[in-house]
């Protein structure tokens, strides 16, 4: 069996369950060692998940010095960062924008846009030191497209394609590749936030008439962050199932 990223450390954000912990699994299938950040580490069960983490930290992303405590944790552990999937993330709720809560607007955001900055700010000078690394930022098809009811979803994962864009080409050289992904919906436990009406717009969004799901975006990402990607950076891959054509 080939272990295309053994000798390598990863850290997945929101990795204690769903889409997080899928990309873990896959990532540690593929022979690297797999840091853990997670706000709640409770639902992670090692034997569960078919793996030990490299290490296991508490972390909030939308708080820097959180993110700053987790990092140095993880090098103090592994010695090294190699890639960064940030995948942490709250959808809030669905309610049109003028009935959108102003705190909850603000909370999606710190998550789900600060906190992929966060995450970069503090590891990516120490990919910059080793002169590699490979950061994958999960965005959305709701940040290219704009979703109703769901805008400050919507807005931070535009943000996070921006983001990803702007700081792979500050990076451009520096053996650190940086891009993103936009999937569709993916059935996880995050449904229990949605109304039923929204699951079933979005699911009629899709020509595939499915839902996508979490193995084939850890698929997705283990290629971007591994050795055989090699000349793209700036870019965000889609997982639509034909939804989105350009």
């Amino acid at each position: 069996m080939t272990a295309p990223l053994a000798g390598r450390t990863a850290i997945v954000t929101g990795a204690a369950r769903g889409i997080g912990l899928g990309i873990a699994q896959r990532l540690a299938r593929d022979g690297a060692a797999v840091a853990i950040w997670d706000r709640d580490l409770s639902p992670f069960d090692p034997k569960a998940a078919g793996f030990e983490p490299a290490a296991l930290v508490e972390v909030d992303v939308a708080e820097l010095a959180s993110v700053e405590r987790a990092h140095a944790q993880t090098i103090a552990c592994s010695g090294r960062i190699d890639i960064l999937i940030n995948t942490a993330g709250i959808n809030g709720p669905v309610a049109p924008t003028w009935e959108y809560p102003p705190d909850t607007w603000h909370k999606v955001l710190a998550v789900n846009l600060t906190g992929v900055f966060h995450c970069c700010r503090v590891v990516i000078p120490t990919m910059k030191a080793a002169s590699y690394g490979r950061i994958v930022n999960i965005s959305s098809a709701a940040g290219k497209e704009g979703v109703p009811g769901i805008a400050a979803y919507a807005a931070a994962k535009a943000g996070v394609i921006g983001y990803t864009k702007s700081i792979a080409r500050e990076l451009v050289g520096s053996g650190v590749l940086v891009n993103s992904l936009a999937p569709v919906i993916t059935e996880t436990e995050l449904f229990r936030e949605m109304t039923a009406e929204h699951i079933a717009s979005s699911k009629a969004k899709i020509p595939m008439g499915r839902f996508l799901t979490v193995p084939e975006i850890a698929a997705m990402v283990a290629w971007i962050a591994g050795p055989e990607c090699t000349f793209c950076t700036g870019f965000t891959f889609d997982l639509s199932g034909g939804r989105a054509t350009y």
